[in-house]
């Protein structure tokens, strides 16, 4: 007999101690209900770090992304403030905004010509008159709070559907902000964004960001020259965990395989936000992973490349090189993770095991997911067994109540 989403949901246990817990069920990384649950209850329930501050420097500019499905378009508007919107055109949903960034003075669906201010504001309806009951103060897009961490644009999708109160930004992120001030990320500039497509769900990308180093040695050997892996350790608090390590000098006799010529400061911190935002801090650069799903086996990685103006990281020679060790430790990730992706899908895989010494963050990751698909699974069948109730007090079938 087929599970209901809330008995896939409650394969999991999020009360066992880190010692006794397993894994997410392997249904779960490829199963279509579940993907559909996680766009409603994990993506447009958090906030999603969407795109940069240079992208938004002066009024009218914007950009476009897609967060697990939903369409969002971010413009400064003409007094200079900062506006989320869903980017469909309250007539037949075609995007208001095509191109992925820009500059505008109005938005201006090019299915129909219906025109939107910077503001949100319905202003132009060609050829609609005669429409009865019709408002147009009524017909604005539909918004998202949104908000910025250092150069970072972050929106939260959920508001505009549900209309409720949303965490904010700053306690969503804490104890980020407060615990990497010294790393000044404000004075960073962005240099280069790269993307991956993997054939992988998305969380097997997040389970291997954080397993607690415990596959940089067997996956990564040029990383593995950089870190002390004896002093690597592992935090969770809230909505984030942080992976961090003391950096090892560059090894004189192999510093062709060593990437600890292009990793500067004493420190490395790894930091995870749920549910899909990761930022690798070194002194004086970072770089911003955000992954979103494009499927139940497929995701796309967007990795954003930042650098201090002053110091050994503003020269272009060494933004190059690091940013090429990025991208060789990525094409090591992606083959792993999309090896995992077909181990899942074997009858002989259910669930695995954490180590308790590396992998409290990848533990940490499944319960806060667990406990928002639980919520959402909850809500559904609430719902059900309420339209149920009033079918049965109306005398009728399900599904026959008008």
């Amino acid at each position: 007999m087929a599970l209901s989403l809330l008995e896939k949901i409650e394969l999991f246990d999020p009360n066992l101690p880190l010692a006794q817990a397993r894994t997410i069920p392997s249904l779960w990384y490829f199963d279509p209900e579940i993907h559909a649950a996680e766009r409603t209850s994990v993506f447009a329930g958090t906030w999603q770090q969407i795109g940069r501050l240079d992208q938004l420097a002066e009024p009218g500019s914007f950009f476009t992304e897609d967060v697990a499905g939903e369409p969002i378009l971010v413009v400064r508007d003409q007094q200079g403030t900062l506006q989320a919107f869903s980017n469909v055109c309250r007539h037949r949903a075609a995007r208001v905004a095509h191109e992925p960034a820009g500059k505008v003075s109005r938005l201006r669906c090019r299915y129909h010509g219906w025109t939107y201010d910077l503001a949100g504001r319905l202003r132009g309806t060609p050829e609609f008159e005669g429409v009865a009951d019709f408002c147009r103060e009524d017909q604005g897009l539909a918004t998202f709070p949104v908000d910025t961490w250092g150069p970072l644009v972050w929106v939260r999708p959920e508001a505009a559907a549900r209309a409720v109160p949303s965490t904010s930004l700053s306690d969503f992120l804490a104890p980020l902000p407060q615990k990497t001030t010294a790393l000044a990320i404000e004075k960073l500039h962005f240099v280069q964004r790269r993307e991956y497509t993997l054939a992988c769900n998305w969380k097997v990308f997040v389970d291997n960001y954080l397993d607690g180093g415990y596959h940089v040695n067997t996956i990564h050997p040029g990383l593995a020259g950089v870190l002390d892996y004896s002093r690597y350790r592992t935090e969770t608090s809230g909505s984030t965990s942080v992976q961090s390590s003391p950096m090892r000098a560059p090894d004189a006799a192999n510093d062709d395989t060593s990437a600890a010529s292009v990793r500067a400061g004493d420190m490395a911190y790894y930091w995870w936000v749920f549910p899909n935002f990761m930022v690798n801090m070194y002194q004086g650069m970072m770089d911003t992973n955000v992954v979103l799903p494009l499927g139940p086996d497929r995701c796309r990685v967007i990795f954003d490349f930042y650098f201090a103006t002053e110091g050994p990281t503003a020269n272009a020679q060494f933004r190059k090189e690091s940013m090429a060790v990025s991208h060789q430790i990525q094409l090591e990730d992606i083959a792993i993770c999309e090896d995992v992706q077909k181990g899942l899908a074997s009858r002989s895989f259910n669930t695995g095991r954490f180590s308790v010494r590396r992998e409290l963050a990848g533990y940490h990751f499944h319960c806060l997911l667990a406990h928002a698909l639980r919520e959402r699974a909850r809500a559904v069948r609430d719902d059900r067994d309420a339209r149920a109730a009033a079918d049965h007090a109306d005398g009728k079938p399900p599904g026959e109540r008008t």
